[in-house]
């Protein structure tokens, strides 16, 4: 943690909704004249998308059929602990991108499912904002989350984040369903080990929970829409929460037990932004007061 470089880490696994709580940061960011640095953490996996292919089948030809990168040796944590710890004490480090698709590669120049070259974060940033899958591990020599001075969870329900994952891969990657279940499962024990931890380490978790009939998720047709959906916001510490605020701006919220309040999904967006820019000022104030 620092007072003059805080860092945020958002974590969720893939098909959580990390990329839309990050829109939700830039759009603060943007309203309260915040200049931010930001780590992708699909940029501290270890092999480029060819490379991860054959290294798959290889761990598959010796009986390994959990290779996967939310596995904790599949990823450069050493180097994503370091440029935590770096930018805690001085404001910068080391980072790069993973080029998804052909978009991103016209705009790095490179091929997707590459990963561009190593270079320092932005000069003179505000805060450093992390979106990925281990922005809060704490596992052996590795404690990322000791540096990130507020840590988020994005955590959808398992059967609602496996339909989106699955709508997503079918649309954007041309996966076909059964592709994407072998995915799943492959996943399975580095999710129930390194990932789920990681969601007692975060201060504030977002879980989205489907209203509707979610229970085979690999023939839904539709993700469940926002109005059929609610929010539960846990907070770590309620201390200093104004959960009476909160119920009177989101309309139809409760509060679910004493460090938690459940929102309609259509109020999502709002919630957040609610939520969040009190935590994100008091960074900023406090980064303020220690110049």
């Amino acid at each position: 943690m620092s007072v003059k470089h805080p860092i945020i880490s958002v974590t969720g696994s893939s098909g959580a909704g990390t990329t839309s709580v990050r829109n939700i940061f830039e759009q603060i960011f943007r309203r309260e004249h915040i200049k931010p640095a930001y780590i992708e953490g699909d940029a501290f996996h270890r092999y480029d998308r060819a490379e991860m292919k054959l290294r798959m089948a290889e761990a598959e030809k010796t009986g390994n059929n959990h290779f996967s990168h939310f596995g904790l040796n599949e990823n450069l944590l050493e180097n994503l602990q370091a440029t935590f710890r770096n930018y805690s004490e001085s404001g910068t480090g080391l980072t790069r991108h993973y080029i998804h698709d052909e978009k991103e590669a016209a705009i790095h120049g490179a091929q997707p499912g590459t990963f561009t070259e190593w270079e320092q974060l932005p000069a003179y940033t505000d805060i450093l904002l992390y979106e990925g899958l281990h922005g809060a591990v704490v596992h052996g020599d590795i404690d990322i989350a000791q540096y990130a001075d507020v840590k988020i969870g994005v955590v959808p329900v398992l059967n609602l984040e496996w339909i989106q994952k699955i709508h997503r891969d079918r649309s954007g990657r041309s996966y076909t369903t059964e592709q994407v279940m072998e995915t799943i499962l492959r996943r399975m024990p580095d999710y129930v080990h390194y990932i789920c931890p990681q969601f007692t380490q975060t201060d504030i978790n977002f879980q989205r929970v489907p209203t509707v009939d979610t229970s085979n998720p690999f023939i839904a047709r539709w993700i469940p829409t926002a109005d059929e959906s609610i929010v539960v916001v846990r907070f770590r510490n309620p201390h200093g929460i104004d959960f009476p605020y909160l119920l009177s701006m989101l309309h139809n919220s409760f509060m679910s037990r004493a460090n938690s309040i459940a929102i309609p999904g259509n109020k999502f967006d709002l919630a957040m932004q609610l939520i969040l820019t009190p935590v994100i000022m008091h960074l900023i104030e406090r980064r303020n007061r220690a110049k």
